[in-house]
């Protein structure tokens, strides 16, 4: 189930992610990466905790270097949605040698 987590107050995620989890998704990710804003580590908190443990959190959009991915892995997501992912793990993220 996509949220999009920048269009949505906190009442409205933890509702979002009741439904997700109540209609059987397997994760709930933050946003598709088109809307407004991206994941941010206090969303991906928010979602972690009002979801079962079974259940994951895919943290996608806005997620372009090594330290915002090591934040969402920390703040709970399972999975992060980034098309930087080369760049992340080489260390080259932000620089145009890659």
């Amino acid at each position: 189930m996509i949220l999009e987590t920048g269009l949505l107050d906190d009442d409205q995620k933890r509702i979002a992610c009741r439904l997700a989890a109540e209609a059987g998704a397997h994760f709930v990710k933050t946003s598709t990466g088109f809307g407004l804003g991206g994941a941010t580590a206090d969303d991906v908190r928010l979602m972690r905790s009002c979801v079962p443990p079974e259940m994951k959190v895919k943290a996608s959009g806005g997620i372009r270097d090594a330290e915002t991915a090591r934040i969402m892995i920390e703040a709970g997501a399972d999975r992060l949605g980034t098309s930087s992912g080369v760049a992340i793990v080489s260390g080259t993220a932000g620089t145009a040698a890659y």
